[in-house]
């Protein structure tokens, strides 16, 4: 053998090594990550397994219930009005105040869908059985509300240019 093809058979020899040790570390690697989240998965499901058992009061849950709705009530009442509010800036403003009036509808729209999600959250909090039942309603509701704010982000990603062109657009 010659000074070159040992090198480049040593070299050959180090870089299997190195993909071995490589693949070996990914897997260990890998491993870890399951056993953390079953162990992170034990330490957090351990301490509500007590509540499992646990009844809420027929009484409690009926009072919750009528504060609910009567919020429910003054919230409808109160977006009533301010969307009668909304009418009159609209009719009383020019063209140029239209597409202000256009997103402030969208963003009382997008509040309205986050306080009668709300509203939802607390009815079925109300009605729950034990407090376990409460934690998934609550994961339940966040991971719902994470899904609008995405979409809601990607809305708002469009280029400043676009919107004013839109805006624009609508006013004529």
């Amino acid at each position: 053998m010659t000074k070159s093809s040992a090198k480049v058979a040593t070299r050959k020899m180090r870089n299997s090594r190195r993909k071995t040790d490589a693949k070996n570390a990914r897997k260990v690697r890998k491993k870890v990550a399951a056993e953390l989240v079953r162990d992170t998965q034990r330490k957090i499901g351990a301490p509500f397994e007590q509540f499992r058992t646990i009844q809420v009061h027929d009484t409690f849950r009926d009072l919750a219930e009528r504060n609910v709705a009567q919020t429910r009530a003054l919230y409808e009442h109160s977006k009533n009005t301010l969307q009668a509010v909304l009418t009159s800036w609209q009719d009383s403003f020019g063209a140029i105040g239209k597409g202000a009036v256009e997103l402030n509808r969208r963003i009382i729209g997008i509040a309205d869908r986050n306080i009668n999600n709300g509203f939802d959250l607390a009815d079925a909090i109300a009605t729950a059985k034990n407090p376990a039942e409460i934690v998934e309603l609550n994961v339940a509701y966040w991971r719902r509300q994470m899904g609008y704010l995405s979409a809601t982000t990607k809305v708002r990603a469009l280029p400043p240019r676009m919107v004013a062109k839109e805006m624009r657009r609508k006013v004529r």
